[in-house]
């Protein structure tokens, strides 16, 4: 039965999500009028319940994976969780904090992804990128995934078959388009915004290959101070 209410904060709000699928969980914020980003970042559609939220999220997840592009406009580093999250994962054998995982074909990822020797970024890319380092990516794990671009149904089994079976999809669009297209998104969880943005171009998308619509099954829609959190499952 899908659950609907008004929640009082964050602590009610993220009992909806203790649950992760064992498959791919994307997690995206949205204006009111369908925009993704503003000015080429989600921040500014944000509010602090999300941006917690988003802290919540993560501590569930065994990987999170994003786009370079996304990992680049908004400056990505490695997880950090709270002392609690941190100890119900070592309750569960899990590693103190995922490790992100970046699809990119140039290499070129963030260099605050390299602030932590101890907790280094999987470099998720194909075996015709560019060689060299152009941003420490010699410092990274490694998952080769196609040939000429990144096959991500292949870089999926390759993070899983290394133990990283709950996979965090933070974005962007282009690559939420990518994982829909290819069928391996088995929840979203979507935060929509009382905001207006107008158009708001972001990265490089191309015309879906559906068919037909994918259908989803809503499992919450909770609202906090004019936003709404909505969590959709296959």
């Amino acid at each position: 039965m899908t659950k609907v209410g008004v929640v009082g904060g964050l602590d009610e709000l993220a009992a909806f999500y203790t649950e992760p699928p064992t498959g791919i969980r994307a997690n995206m914020i949205f204006s009111a009028d369908g925009a993704a980003a503003f000015g080429g970042r989600a921040g500014p559609l944000s509010c602090p319940t999300d941006q917690q939220l988003l802290g919540i999220l993560r501590g569930f997840a065994d990987v999170v994976l994003v786009g370079a592009g996304t990992a680049r406009a908004e400056n990505y580093g490695p997880v950090r969780l709270t002392e609690a999250q941190r100890a119900q994962r070592h309750s569960h054998g899990l590693a103190t904090s995922p490790p992100i995982a970046v699809i990119s074909r140039s290499g070129q990822l963030p260099g605050r992804l390299f602030g932590d020797p101890d907790r280094r970024p999987i470099l998720v890319t194909c075996a015709q990128a560019p060689r060299g380092d152009p941003a420490g990516a010699q410092r990274c794990r490694v998952v080769v995934a196609g040939e000429d671009s990144v096959d991500l149904a292949r870089a999926v089994e390759l993070l899983r078959a290394q133990g990283m079976h709950r996979i965090l999809c933070e974005g962007g669009p282009t690559l939420l388009d990518a994982l829909v297209d290819a069928d391996l998104l088995d929840e979203i969880c979507v935060t929509l915004a009382p905001r207006l943005a107008g158009s708001q171009p972001v990265g490089q998308r191309l015309p879906s290959r559906l068919a037909a619509p994918t259908a989803m099954r809503l499992e919450h829609a909770m609202v906090h101070d004019d936003y709404v959190f909505l969590k959709y499952g296959r």
